[in-house]
Formats: C-alpha cells, structure tokens, sequence
C-alpha cells in the first residue's frame, strides 16, 4: 500500500479521498457493488459500495457465516475553504476566488501557501448528466497577508481576507475555463461544483529522529488510512469486518452521506438479509458487535500545555488515544473502554487517554452520531495531533503503525457477550 504521505497527496478533498481508498480496494480484489441496484452477496466476498462520491462502506464476509459485525470509522473530508457558486473576482488589478468557511480551519495557516482546486464536477453531455472529478495540479493561488508596517493588528475577516489571488486582471482569464479543461468539457456544460481549495504542500517526515510527521488533513486521513491497512490485512472467521470512511463529519455529519445518516445501517441490513437473516438475527448480531470510531485527538502543545487537563492528555508519537467524555460526545464506556485496551495489549501497541479540559468545551465526532442509527458498543480513539484543523498538522511518525497494528488485530477477532461478561476470541 502507499505511504502515508502519498496517500495524503492523491486525497485532496472528501470526493478525491474516497476514489484513492476504492482505487485500493480494487487492487485488493474488492467488488463495487452500487447502492440503486440489487446486491448478489456470497459468503467469502468482498465488496464494497459509496454514496455520493464521499462516503464509502467496504466489507469481508467470512466463508463459515457470521455471528457479529466489527465495524471501524473515520472520516475523510477537512475542514478548509469552498468556493462559491460563482467564484471568481474581479477589480480591474487582480482576479481573486470568493471561497466560504467548510468547518472550523486555523485562519492563519492558509496565507502565503501553495495552493489549488480540486473536487468534483456535473457535466451536461446532452442525455446525460455525468460526474467528474477534477484536480488542477499545479501551483495556482495564494491568499497574501498583510504586512505588519501596514497593518498592525490582525483581525481576519472571512470575506474580505481569504479570497485566494487567482491571476492578474485579463479578460481572457477564466477560472471556470480552466476547471471545464481539467474536466474535459466545455465551461457550458458544467451544471454543477462542489470545489475545494487546498494545501499543496507535501507532507513530510522530520526532527532529529525522524519522530514528526507533519502534513495537510492529517485529522482526519490519518485514522483512514490507518484503519484501511488494518482492514485490509485482518482476517475474520466470526465476524463481518466494516470500514467506513463518512463524509461531513467537520459540519456535525447530518447529510445523507454523514455518520448520522441511514448508510451504514443500510448496508448492514442488506447483508443481513442477503443471508436469509431476519430482523431478530440482525439485533443478534448488533448485540455482539463493536465499533471503533477513530478521530484524531488534540496532543498536549509543547508551548500551550494549560490547554490540556493537567493529567489526562496524550503525547505525540506515544501511542493510540482512547477519548472520553462525561455528556457523550465521545462514546467510551467501561465496556468499550476495557474491549479496546485489551485489544491493543494483545498486539503491544502503547495506548493514551483524553479528556477534555474541563473549562473548555469538547467537540464531537462519529461515535455518538452514527451511535443514533447503528447502536452498537462502541469506543471513540485517535491519534495525537497538534495544530488540529491547521492548512499544515503535525502528528507522530510512529503512531500510524501503532493504530494499523491495533485495528488488524481487531478485524482478527470476535467478540461475544452474555450478562454483561465478554469474550474475545
């Protein structure tokens, strides 16, 4: 499989990350199945399917039946800047793009980087209305500060300051031209664009021990790749092993392609049922299954440390993050708690805690949201990370392996319940 940084290269917004992972898929010898059309399941398969474009469910199912579903979650879009339904600008001197806030980035880190477009497209071919992907790959904007001699305080207004510099003023310069180009179609054709801009920079491996790794969407292709290296190498003779990679998780995930969607508990009933199994068989199986939903986790800030809670925090490079949280934005439990350590303890993998600080408000993830429709027992992990929602995130080298090593051995087990006793086998 790729490397973590070229797997970060090719995934430059959510469409891109989810066409990369069912690229992988494929070599691995996965079968797309389509979610408007009827599914011929059989027992040894691997399939997987997506939903528009951003999100994607992929599974195994083992050759002896299966008793339980083992179920790993992230997320794969950014928090960043859209470009508006028109986007380009003009003064007469410069050509800009009128972008709006997806998420909640760091500001700051977006001035004076490489950055492009990418995302997807509709195209109007006539008696049919195609999807695109496009990537204009090459050094194409900047959005430029202020210098300090002109402006001594920095108050960042969205629409005034982050309006990417596009081109000098020329009337043969068309920023929609260039993009119906890069997807080979006429600029008339383009009925429809979800566009993204983003950091072009490579990620990279540094520090005195090669320790670091720093790169842009760490949070959250990190834990997505992560878990599709596990996904891929564990092997499941219980259990029906489930990746998924949601869409929208940095706007609260309730979109029809969110974790707080019906897509996951829709694939789980149509395999359910692709195997004769009826609803009571389903509840069975949802019973003895486990999710991990896999975020990456604020690490302790080597100059900001009062941020963090003075004992439960996690260090960059030392392992996996359990999270926790008392209101349940975090759903850890003693149960889920006490499954995954011992699944990490199995294979030596270090683990960490966080809680948040508790004079500062936590946000949310997939675990509590996607809990709403698939309610399974389920723990909330991540990865250490500072600079969390920054253009460039820093994170440890180590910890993708740690996590990869963790979730093969949870895709190699199963679990089964009775009167509040588990068992992992």
């Amino acid at each position: 499989m790729k490397s973590l940084i070229e797997f970060i290269k090719a995934s430059t917004d959510c469409w891109h990350t989810t066409a990369e992972v069912e690229n992988i898929l494929k070599e691995n010898g996965f079968e797309y199945l389509a979610e408007e059309q009827s599914w011929d399941l059989k027992k040894g398969g691997n399939y997987y399917t997506t939903r528009n474009m951003s999100s994607l469910i992929a599974f195994k199912i083992p050759q002896n039946g299966f008793k339980s579903y083992m179920i790993g979650a992230a997320h794969g879009e950014s928090p960043g800047l859209k470009l508006k339904a028109i986007p380009q600008m003009s003064d007469g001197n410069y050509i800009r793009l009128n972008t709006e806030l997806y998420g909640g980035p760091v500001l700051t880190s977006w001035f004076d980087r490489p950055l492009s477009v990418s995302g997807r497209v509709v195209v109007d071919n006539g008696d049919c209305l195609e999807t695109r992907l496009v990537n204009i790959d090459k050094d194409l904007l900047v959005i430029p500060s202020v210098a300090p001699h002109l402006e001594k305080t920095r108050d960042i207004n969205v629409q005034r300051d982050l309006m990417p510099l596009y081109a000098l003023y020329s009337e043969k310069n068309d920023f929609m031209e260039e993009v119906a180009r890069e997807a080979k179609a006429k600029k008339e054709q383009l009925l429809g664009c979800d566009l993204m801009v983003y950091n072009r920079e490579e990620g990279r491996i540094w520090g005195p021990n090669n320790e670091f790794i720093s790169a842009p969407r760490l949070d959250d292709l990190q834990c997505v790749y992560a878990l599709l290296d596990g996904f891929l190498e564990g092997e499941n003779h219980n259990a029906i092993n489930v990746y998924c990679v949601f869409d929208n998780e940095e706007v609260g995930s309730g979109t029809k392609q969110g974790a707080k969607s019906d897509f996951l508990p829709s694939v789980l009933r149509r395999i359910n049922k692709g195997f004769g199994g009826d609803y009571q068989e389903l509840c069975l199986a949802l019973a003895a299954s486990f999710m991990v939903s896999a975020d990456n986790a604020h690490g302790i800030h080597p100059n900001r440390k009062e941020l963090s809670d003075c004992d439960n925090f996690p260090v960059i490079g030392k392992g996996v993050v359990i999270k926790y949280n008392a209101s349940q934005k975090y759903t850890t439990d003693a149960v889920s708690e006490a499954i995954f350590k011992k699944i990490c303890d199995r294979v030596d993998v270090p683990r960490q805690v966080y809680v948040n600080k508790s004079d500062i408000a936590g946000g949310t993830t997939l675990g509590n949201l996607a809990a709403e429709k698939t309610c399974v027992n389920t723990v909330d992990i991540g990865l250490p990370q500072i600079a969390m929602h920054s253009a460039w995130e820093t994170a440890g080298a180590d910890d993708t392996e740690y996590l990869t090593r963790a979730m093969k051995e949870f895709y190699s087990v199963g679990i089964s319940v009775e009167n509040g006793n588990y068992k992992i086998k």
